[in-house]
């Protein structure tokens, strides 16, 4: 692997942004996008720093890469709400890349977290990574559809026989009663929770 491609994985499995980088490094946010496209090699003082940033070898940089993985883009499905449900948008707003490695199996997407419903654990505007299912266990975080479909939340579910609960993490939000009389469905389990700073 070229240092094009090492800079820009590392860049990316430590969620820093070129214009991040740039500030760190103290350079201009086109070069380490030069560096990307590999149209521009640093100064052997930068892959020091460079290396001693990323807390990685020097010999990184030149190839000796053990078990670099791609990126995949994983589409965002728009904003679930915590709190209060709000109107489910089934269009892909945008996509995040991530590295495939640690990435769980299954089909997946990303949802925005809105509201504080959830907080501390799931804080407003963070991304939670879905895998499609129609069922979780007792206990577990899902993304679960209600009214028919029109609206999405984020919310622990507790099954007491025929009757499920969604429960908030945040004891300030009452539970949402499912039952015959209030369906719901199901869409995904939460596996992971990303927060941009």
């Amino acid at each position: 692997m070229d240092f094009s491609n090492v800079i820009k994985y590392l860049r990316k499995k430590n969620n820093i942004t070129q214009s991040e980088l740039a500030k760190i490094l103290d350079v201009g946010a086109t070069t380490v996008s030069s560096w990307e496209r590999g149209a521009n090699f640093p100064t052997m003082d930068r892959v020091v720093q460079l290396a001693n940033f990323f807390n990685v070898p020097i010999g990184t940089f030149f190839g000796n890469v053990p078990n670099v993985e791609e990126t995949v883009s994983i589409p965002i499905l728009g904003i679930i709400a915590c709190g209060e449900p709000i109107t489910a948008d089934e269009n892909i707003n945008e996509y995040r890349e991530v590295l495939k490695d640690n990435l769980p199996s299954g089909n997946l997407f990303y949802l925005e977290a809105k509201g504080d419903s959830m907080s501390p654990k799931i804080p407003d505007g963070s991304y939670v990574l879905v895998r499609e299912q129609s069922d979780v266990e007792n206990g577990e975080i899902a993304a679960v559809l209600l009214n028919g479909d029109e609206e999405a939340t984020l919310k622990k579910v507790r099954k007491l026989g025929k009757t499920v609960l969604l429960e908030a993490l945040n004891d300030a939000y009452e539970p949402y009663v499912i039952n015959e009389d209030n369906p719901a469905r199901i869409i995904g389990k939460a596996v992971k929770l990303e927060v941009d700073l």
